[in-house]
């Protein structure tokens, strides 16, 4: 019954990510090991010098000056690590979105192919010819009033004028 699930693919920029991640999380682990032996020999510098052994205080600190160098290369390596990885996500967003927009290229292809020149034309000609036909319905019930009929019309337009005028003046005299 659950035979066919569905597994999430893990393809090689996801992988490509991890590895970069991995060893991101290497550095940062690299570096806290790096500042541990900076302060531990910055104590031993102390400690040396309070004991009076100037000569291995300045070795310390000579091993000291070391390690900066190290950390500070590690944080040159750590942005690198970092950018590549933003730049490798961000690719991954425009590959997707590149992806969309071709297939909302090919969907309007496919909606031009259905709605080609020759059958928007006849389209077209099919509404003006219903608009002319439904004109000559009206011309013909409106020819086909007597003049009683014509007359009364005439009356209630005028009445309905009449009202629309009291409307607007009422609405003065509130105002």
């Amino acid at each position: 019954m659950g035979g066919n699930q569905s597994v999430p693919k893990v393809t090689k920029q996801d992988r490509a990510i991890l590895d970069l991640k991995l060893q991101r999380d290497k550095v940062k682990q690299y570096q806290k090991k790096i500042q541990a032996v900076l302060e531990r020999e910055h104590e031993i510098a102390k400690q040396q010098l309070a004991a009076g052994n100037k000569g291995r205080a300045l070795t310390t600190l000579r091993q000291r000056k070391y390690q900066e160098s190290l950390l500070a290369k590690t944080d040159g390596q750590l942005e690198n690590l970092e950018k590549l990885v933003s730049t490798i996500e961000f690719s991954m967003i425009e590959v997707s979105v590149l992806h969309g927009l071709q297939q909302g290229n090919e969907v309007l292809k496919q909606i031009h192919k259905e709605m080609n020149i020759e059958s928007v034309e006849k389209l077209l000609e099919e509404t003006q010819e219903a608009r002319e036909y439904q004109r000559e319905i009206d011309e013909m019930l409106a020819n086909n009033l007597t003049s009683e009929d014509e007359e009364a019309v005439q009356l209630e337009l005028q009445a309905l004028q009449t009202e629309a005028v009291r409307f607007v003046l009422s609405l003065d005299s509130h105002l």
